[in-house]
């Protein structure tokens, strides 16, 4: 089954806004788990520096048959319903298969 990543960096603003950014991520939470309790399977986290400081990033993990599906969910994120986060969607091809 084909994997696809979301990448994703906080809108600037929203960095500073750490009350709405806080809900929203809570809410996204939600989401995951919801899809995790479908059957699909998601991974969802924040990155970090050196020092296990988190950035302003973060990196979605979907493995699902087609792209398309793959949009179709993530387009439900609230982190991008909100428009909090720039985001990216991309096929992840493993070369050591």
């Amino acid at each position: 089954m084909p994997t696809f990543i979301k990448t994703e960096l906080i809108k600037k603003e929203y960095l500073i806004q750490k009350d709405i950014k806080k809900k929203i991520i809570h809410e996204h939470i939600q989401w995951i788990k919801n899809l995790k309790r479908k059957g699909i399977n998601i991974k969802s986290g924040f990155l970090v520096d050196k020092s296990k400081q988190p950035g302003d990033g973060g990196l979605l993990i979907l493995d699902i048959d087609t792209y398309q599906e793959a949009l179709e969910i993530i387009k439900n994120d609230p982190m991008i319903k909100n428009n909090i986060v720039e985001w990216q969607l991309n096929e992840w091809i493993d070369i050591t298969q």
